[in-house]
């Protein structure tokens, strides 16, 4: 009878032995190969997603350059319209006024007289049709973002017009946190706030279209009243004078926002100003915090506030009307109903305006 040899692990086969380890090895390859088309497929994602955002601003931005290239067409149709129409204007006086004097030597009274009223209808309309064409030119040029180039419900019109800037520490942010800690940056860093540059923009706006043969006058105010151009407190600067209008802004850019907002020292100072403005603009962000008696408490309350904002009321100059542009603030219920009424109250507007405007 044959004798039963033990099992043992050495008895397998050498061909089962080899599939086993190509079994494994192509597991492995199936594996490593999955996840590298994985990782090259969520590559190919990422990278499509920012082509097509990449393509998309091009389209914005071609939609804006076709849409400023028509507003320039127009522009340049509507002034070579305006320029054939005065020289024809110019030509018929020209002729007139040598049909005139033809006539005075000859001296038949009742021509003359329907000459000289023909003559000073044509040169009313040429007059009217200048002041058209200077009122087309605005004094600066201020370019914003997109089709935000508006101010609804504001005349930019007046003999002089004042520009009152809030540059209180709470123009630095809209929250209450991020202006307790802006107030802690450099200088540099307070300048370059967002809603910092937002006003500034909004005062280029303004002064851009100021009226040509008009005056103004640009104050920025906290606790305290300063003259974006030094020494001009109460007195009006000319509109025609660009270079002085340019270093009236680039002042403005230097200045950094801190302290309190008293409005009434703002408001205070338009009585200071001979002769009185006929039309302003209130650049701010809410109701004060400061007024000309010192508060006792570090704190002011809401109705603190109002209180505040009452006895600013009373030092306005009445019959001067007074637009308000309400820059964001949390924190500050009652400041638009406040400044709306103001408005209402002197024949002025209201508006607050979008994040990407002017």
């Amino acid at each position: 009878m044959a004798r039963k040899r033990p099992f043992s692990t050495f008895n397998l086969s050498f061909l089962d032995i080899m599939s086993c380890g190509f079994g494994a090895v192509a597991l492995i390859f199936l594996i490593i190969k999955h996840d590298v088309d994985n990782t090259i497929k969520q590559e190919n994602n990422e990278l499509l997603a920012e082509v097509q955002l990449l393509e998309e601003d091009i389209q914005i931005g071609q939609e804006g350059l076709v849409r400023a290239r028509n507003t320039l067409s127009e522009l340049d149709q509507q002034m070579a319209e305006a320029t054939g129409l005065a020289s024809r204007i110019n030509s018929q006086i020209e002729t007139l006024s040598a049909s005139l004097a033809k006539l005075q030597a000859d001296n038949p009274q009742d021509s003359v007289e329907a000459l000289q009223q023909q003559l000073e209808e044509l040169e009313q309309q040429r007059q009217a049709l200048l002041a058209q064409q200077s009122q087309g030119n605005n004094v600066r040029q201020f370019l914003g973002q997109g089709n935000r180039q508006y101010l609804t419900g504001m005349k930019m019109d007046g003999a002089r017009v004042l520009i009152l800037l809030d540059a209180s520490a709470s123009m630095l942010d809209e929250r209450l946190v991020n202006i307790i800690r802006r107030r802690n940056m450099d200088d540099a860093s307070k300048r370059r706030s967002q809603k910092w540059q937002r006003s500034l923009a909004t005062v280029e706006w303004l002064t851009a279209r100021l009226p040509q043969q008009s005056a103004y006058q640009i104050y920025t105010f906290n606790t305290d009243v300063t003259a974006a151009i030094s020494n001009t407190e109460g007195s009006w600067l000319e509109v025609e004078n660009s270079a002085e209008l340019e270093q009236a802004i680039l002042n403005l850019r230097q200045r950094v926002p801190n302290k309190g907002t008293n409005l009434e020292e703002a408001f205070a100072s338009i009585n200071r100003l001979s002769p009185r403005p006929d039309n302003i603009f209130l650049i701010t962000d809410g109701l004060p915090t400061r007024g000309s008696v010192a508060n006792k408490s570090n704190k002011v309350s809401a109705s603190d506030r109002i209180k505040l904002f009452n006895r600013a009321m009373d030092k306005l100059p009445s019959g001067i009307p007074i637009n308000i542009i309400l820059q964001p603030m949390e924190g500050d219920p009652m400041a638009a109903a406040a400044f709306w009424q103001m408005a209402q109250r002197n024949r002025g507007s209201f508006i607050t305006p979008s994040e990407d405007w002017p």
